[in-house]
């Protein structure tokens, strides 16, 4: 393997691992107030919801609440299958299964 093959492969592990090494490593040293780690807790909710609503919701530039849009359509049964089971398979799958219905009619 060239040097600079094995030099750019060692440079991206160490970015990808020292932003997740270093916070782990601060933060496991201090005492983090209980509002603080609540606040936290919606950081992976506030995150997804970034980035699934405008997937579900506009199409071609524009908003779009109609029985065209299928990404919508399914990602309803997704929320109300993940809300009741909590359970990420669950989820998973009844939007695949939504998908491919709603493709086929």
């Amino acid at each position: 393997m060239d040097g600079k093959v094995l030099a750019v492969i060692i440079g991206m592990m160490l970015v990808t691992y020292i932003p997740r090494m270093l916070p782990l490593a601060i933060l496991s040293r201090i005492n983090i107030s209980k509002g603080v780690l609540n606040w936290l807790s919606y950081v992976p909710v506030a995150v997804l919801s970034a980035l699934l609503a405008p997937e579900l919701l506009i199409r071609d530039g524009q908003l779009s609440f109609n029985l065209a849009n299928t990404y919508l359509l399914a990602a309803l049964p997704c929320f109300l299958v993940g809300a009741y089971s909590k359970s990420i398979f669950l989820t998973v799958v009844t939007g695949m299964g939504m998908m491919v219905l709603l493709n086929r009619l």
